[in-house]
């Protein structure tokens, strides 16, 4: 087990009454999955993320149209507000490394080629 106390930076800027609280990390059974694709789906309570692997197959037969496996394997389901802490986490660090290493391109075609 991992102990990792969690705490504000400044103690003043904890909001009154309010306790601090130690969080311990148990993380010995954490698995690492790597994914180059999702998929997201809603109910009125819930945010379901699926995360894959995007294969792309060779053309069969006389068939020449390209075609692409996206093989799933995990699904992670959580409720608005851990999705919304989710996305404005995952926004800050987005933010961070376009900051040190450059803006990163969405659009493969637009992307420069060998590093240049």
């Amino acid at each position: 087990m991992v102990d990792k106390p969690q705490k504000p930076a400044d103690a003043a800027a904890a909001p009154e009454g309010q306790k601090q609280v130690r969080i311990h990390m148990d993380e010995r059974e954490m698995k690492t999955s790597y994914a180059n694709a999702f998929r997201t789906n809603s109910t009125p309570d819930e945010v379901l993320l699926d995360f894959g692997f995007n294969l792309p197959l060779p053309p069969s037969g006389a068939e020449q149209q390209a075609e692409i496996l996206f093989k799933l394997d995990s699904r992670i389901v959580m409720n608005y507000y851990s999705a919304k802490r989710l996305a404005l986490t995952l926004t800050q660090m987005i933010r961070r490394h376009e900051e040190q290493f450059g803006e990163l391109e969405l659009d493969p075609s637009k992307r420069q080629k060998g590093g240049k």
